[in-house]
This record gives structure tokens, C-alpha cells and sequence, in this order.
């Protein structure tokens, strides 16, 4: 009898066993534990911060764990930057800006070196791509100690024009008259003298290293610059300094214009 009851008992005992530790099997597969997600962001600025979601916040809004700006509607914002130009007045807005995947393509960025020597590493992300080009990038200097303009802060990509672009390029000039200037004329005085007008927009056009080399012969050399009679060649008998025989173009786009001009160079002009 005594067995029958230990029996019994040691059966109940198993199934009760059985019964709660399925139950708390079940409910631990149930739970989901929500995961914290990290940022990464810039720590350059005295005020501001952006990370690599692409959004700009004051250091006091940053979540201290997570480092992630707050989610606002200003998402890759663009605030303070030229877009023609892809330059910025402000660091964060330049990364925030360049991580927006219709301005930067990732397949692009990551083969991008991080300097020039050809051993060079490639970036790891975007966001790396982003902060590296917007804090130093060469194409947004003049003279290598001075900033171009107070938007220089630039995410565009390395300058290396193809032939391939340039021939596009040159598609858009269908219908124009590109003329070389005399020495010290702007353009609107050149397309007068042929009885024509000079067009502003087709500058940007002519603006280019290898456009310019078909028209000029540039004497082997292009150059960056800055100055209202750009596009341009500087003419021979220049003073050693100004680079004679040099081709200048600007990335200060809105510095271009067809009332331009300086007493040493000779511009290349869009007439129609």
C-alpha cells in the first residue's frame, strides 16, 4: 500500500515538473527584449552633432547611451549648403547632407581612397566617406591655407572628369558659339562683338578641365581658382606668379558670370 501511495505521488510529482516547466519555456520564447541600437557621430563640433542616420541635433538632445540624434522630420537636411556646389557652412549639415542616398551612392563612396597614394585604404562606410570629405577636402581651399568661401565644408565627390563626361558635357552646348575672349574682355563684351548674346547657365558647361583643354591649349596645365573672369586662360606675358599659359576654372560656381574679367586672362565664352 505504502508503495502504491509512493508511486502515485512520485507520478503527480513528475507531471507537475513537466507542466510548469513548459509553461516557463513557453512564456521565455514569448518575451522579446527590445534592442538598444547605437550611432555613430561626429564629436568636431562645439554645438552641434550628426550621426549616421543623418539627423543634426545640439549636444543636449543626443541620447548619452545611444548616441543617436531624435528622430525629426529633418532628415538628411541640407541646412546652410549649396547644392549646385555640394559645399556647406557647417560641418554636421555637410555629413547629414552627403548621407542622403540620392546624393551619395554607396557603390561610389566605397571606392573611394582615403588619400592619394595608390596604397591607399577605401572608407568603410558612408558615413566615414561623409565625415572624411567634409572636413578636409583640398577642393574647397585656395593657395592650401585659405577657404574658397564660407561654404567649405564639401562632400562632392574627388574631381576627375572623364572624357566620357566631358563629351556630355560638350552635348549640352548644342546651338552655342564657344568663343576665346581677347585678353582682359569679358564675356558679354566678346558675344556682342559677334553679334550675339552670352548665355550664363552654359558656363557651368565650359567650367570643366577637359572642355577647356579642346578650345585652349592650357599649356599642360589646369587650375583650380577663384574670380568672375573664369572660365579662363592665363595669357603669356602674365607676371610668373599668375602660372602663364595656365587654364583656370572655379568651384565657386556662383561666382561665375558673363560680365567677368581680369587684365591677365582670356575667357572662354558661351555665345548664341
Amino acid at each position: 500500500m505504502c508503495n502504491s501511495q509512493f508511486n502515485l505521488f512520485f507520478l503527480i510529482f513528475h507531471l507537475l515538473i513537466f507542466h510548469f516547466s513548459s509553461r516557463t519555456s513557453a512564456i521565455r520564447t514569448d518575451i522579446g527584449f527590445e534592442e538598444k541600437k547605437s550611432c555613430r557621430s561626429t564629436v568636431q563640433g562645439r554645438y552641434l552633432l550628426s550621426d549616421d542616420n543623418g539627423y543634426v541635433c545640439d549636444a543636449l538632445s543626443v541620447d548619452p547611451e545611444s548616441r543617436c540624434c531624435p528622430i525629426t522630420r529633418d532628415k538628411f537636411s541640407c541646412h546652410g549648403c549649396n547644392l549646385v556646389s555640394q559645399c556647406c557652412n557647417s560641418y554636421e549639415y555637410c555629413i547629414s547632407c552627403c548621407l542622403n542616398p540620392l546624393k551619395t551612392l554607396k557603390q561610389h563612396v566605397m571606392k573611394v581612397k582615403i588619400a592619394k597614394p595608390t596604397t591607399a585604404g577605401t572608407y568603410a562606410s558612408v558615413f566615414d566617406f561623409c565625415a572624411g570629405r567634409c572636413r578636409h577636402n583640398s577642393e574647397s581651399v585656395v593657395h592650401e591655407n585659405a577657404y574658397l568661401s564660407d561654404f567649405h565644408h564639401c562632400f562632392s565627390m574627388p574631381s576627375k572628369t572623364s572624357g566620357a563626361n566631358a563629351t556630355q558635357l560638350e552635348a549640352r552646348l548644342n546651338g552655342i558659339n564657344v568663343v576665346i575672349g581677347r585678353q582682359g574682355e569679358s564675356c558679354d563684351s566678346v558675344c556682342k562683338s559677334n553679334g550675339q548674346s552670352c548665355v550664363p547657365n552654359k558656363l557651368l558647361v565650359l567650367n570643366q578641365c577637359d572642355v577647356m583643354q579642346k578650345y585652349m591649349k592650357c599649356k599642360g596645365v589646369c587650375m583650380e581658382s577663384i574670380g568672375a573672369d573664369q572660365p579662363a586662360v592665363v595669357v603669356d606675358t602674365a607676371p610668373k606668379h599668375l602660372n602663364p599659359g595656365a587654364c583656370l576654372y572655379t568651384r565657386t560656381q556662383s561666382m561665375l558670370s558673363c560680365d567677368g574679367l581680369h587684365q591677365h586672362t582670356r575667357r572662354l565664352c558661351p555665345c548664341a
